[in-house]
């Protein structure tokens, strides 16, 4: 979990757990299923395979996602949410409904 004796406001609070470029994105693609990590970079092409890997990393250490490996050849690895992460669900909805405000007004010039 994310250490936490530095944190004294609820807004950086929810940073500590959601805060980084592609944590959000992240989150809003495994609320919808279950993917693998190749699945991830295509969904988020933009991401370096390096920080995709680091973010999933932190993601998992917080609790908020959980990393299952199969011991199958080829190796196949899936992420999805944690029962603690389904509590991001509401924050992560809110950015998305914002964002496609955003991007459906900025259409109509």
């Amino acid at each position: 979990m994310t250490d936490d004796r530095n944190i004294f406001c609820p807004i950086d609070a929810a940073l500590k757990f959601i805060g980084g470029k592609y944590k959000p994105i992240i989150l809003y693609h495994l609320f919808r299923e279950t993917l693998r990590f190749n699945q991830l970079q295509k969904l988020i092409p933009q991401a370096t395979q390096k920080v995709l890997t680091q973010h999933l990393r932190e993601l998992e250490r917080d609790g908020i996602i959980h990393r299952e490996v199969y011991a199958v050849v080829p190796p196949k690895t899936e992420y999805s949410i944690t029962e603690f992460g389904k509590n991001l669900r509401p924050i992560i909805d809110a950015m998305s409904e914002f964002g496609k405000n955003f991007l459906r007004d900025r259409e109509k010039g």
